[in-house]
């Protein structure tokens, strides 16, 4: 008896500590400050390095590469079999920003309560980053040989900051690093949970594109105690008001096609809903988000700016939505100026053999939930490797209520039993994604 009680305490042991790993990863990717301001992304990316070192990966196959200080980067290897082009999987390191006075708790510690795991980083995204890193050693651990390559990147400055961009960097000077046949983005997609219930697990396959334009109206001015109509807030408010009005017509992909028809069978009212969420993913997006004009308060205005932030489909077309925001605003005498380069902004196609090998992961875990493809309203580092001809999928580990989305906000925090989920998940899903 005493020796099948043992041998059940070290089953039992062996099966946590996946578990264990993993926790431990995320208490000390949390507990380094990888913020623009303050952070350090190469102490994080070197401290993740030498995780791997010490778990068998060849110094060959494990390399941190600095573009900038404390812009650091790591991309591991798992070698396999030669069976077909790698896959490429992708999380950022860096953080927003967190003052201690704002939150509850030390937001670069990680706290257990409650049943939650709290921490600056946490849903977005060193959650997903530290399954990563624990699944890639449990792989290497276990002696698993893929029949294709698995390429681990951890980059820096997704967040926006002083840059460089670690994909892009990566993608401009080192693509033989992170070259594949596709990624899988753990900073978009994922599971959904509402009022308790597993509602879906989306796969991200698109997301707009980002464009600001700059309105400007321009006037000679005078005395203010001489008023007259001929105002430049005046023609710069009569312009923003017909943009608010402004409504582009319905472009569905693809993707947001087959978002619909599976989201229907959830939430009936899709197909009609005018909700933001919806009307985001039907159309290209324009809104006011900065103002400024006059330069005293005693004189009449002699400039009025605005910032109109827009939010494009794939395929549409920074020079139309300028043309279209010029002609809703002709006769008032603003201009327009786009504030940035256009960028190619493609969809991925999703294959049907990945999404059924991605349900069938899903499946296996969560019997019933629906697989929906979607398409991001924001932006991930997902859009300039579209660009560059690699295929992107956003794959996240983690189920997230949809009325406890904490990201970037303040006690960020993920449920401790949707980590330790995720990180089984994640194992199965490198395994099945892994074959040709």
């Amino acid at each position: 008896m005493r020796i099948i009680l043992l041998l059940a305490l070290v089953t039992a042991l062996a099966a946590d500590s996946p578990r264990d790993l993993a926790r431990s990863i995320l208490a000390e990717l949390i507990g380094i400050n990888t913020t623009d301001s303050e952070g350090d992304n190469t102490r994080a990316a070197e401290a993740m390095a030498k995780r791997l070192l010490a778990a068998g990966y060849p110094a060959a196959d494990v390399q941190v590469v600095v573009p900038a200080p404390k812009k650091g980067n790591l991309v591991a290897r798992l070698r396999g079999t030669g069976g077909g082009r790698p896959i490429l999987v992708l999380s950022h390191l860096d953080v927003v920003e967190a003052r201690r006075s704002d939150w509850t708790l030390d937001p670069f510690t990680l706290t257990e309560k409650d049943g939650y795991f709290y921490g600056r980083g946490t849903q977005d995204i060193k959650g997903d980053g530290a399954i990563l890193v624990a699944n890639f050693i449990r792989l290497k651990q276990e002696g698993f040989r893929p029949q294709r390559d698995l390429i681990l990147a951890l980059t820096a400055d997704e967040e926006g900051g002083r840059g460089p961009n670690g994909v892009q960097w990566l993608l401009g000077n080192r693509r033989d690093l992170i070259d594949a046949e596709f990624c899988v983005n753990t900073d978009a997609g994922g599971g959904q949970v509402k009022n308790g219930r597993r509602l879906l697990y989306s796969v991200q396959a698109a997301e707009k594109g980002y464009e600001t334009f700059l309105l400007r109206a321009k006037n000679p001015g005078g005395h203010s105690s001489l008023p007259v109509a001929d105002n430049a807030i005046y023609h710069l408010a009569d312009a923003l008001m017909r943009i608010r009005d402004l409504r582009f017509p319905e472009q569905l992909n693809p993707i947001t096609k087959a978002f619909f028809e599976r989201m229907t069978v959830i939430d009936p009212s899709a197909a009609t809903s005018d909700a933001p969420y919806y009307n985001a993913l039907r159309r290209t997006t324009c809104v006011a988000t900065m103002l400024n004009g006059g330069h005293a308060e005693n004189a009449l205005p002699q400039t009025a700016e605005a910032k109109v932030n827009c939010r494009l489909v794939p395929g549409d077309m920074v020079e139309n939505v300028r043309a279209v925001l010029g002609k809703t605003v002709a006769g008032t005498g603003v201009e327009i100026d786009p504030l940035s380069p256009a960028a190619p902004n493609p969809f991925s196609p999703l294959p049907g053999p990945l999404l059924e090998r991605l349900e069938s992961v899903v499946h296996s875990m969560w019997p019933g939930v629906p697989v929906v493809p979607v398409m991001e309203t924001g932006g991930t580092d997902g859009k300039p490797l579209r660009a560059a001809g690699i295929p992107t999928y956003g794959m996240s580990a983690l189920f997230i209520d949809l009325a406890d989305i904490r990201a970037h906000g303040q006690d960020e925090r993920i449920p401790v039993g949707a980590f330790y989920e995720g990180a089984d998940f994640n194992y199965r899903l490198l395994k099945e994604l892994s074959k040709p």
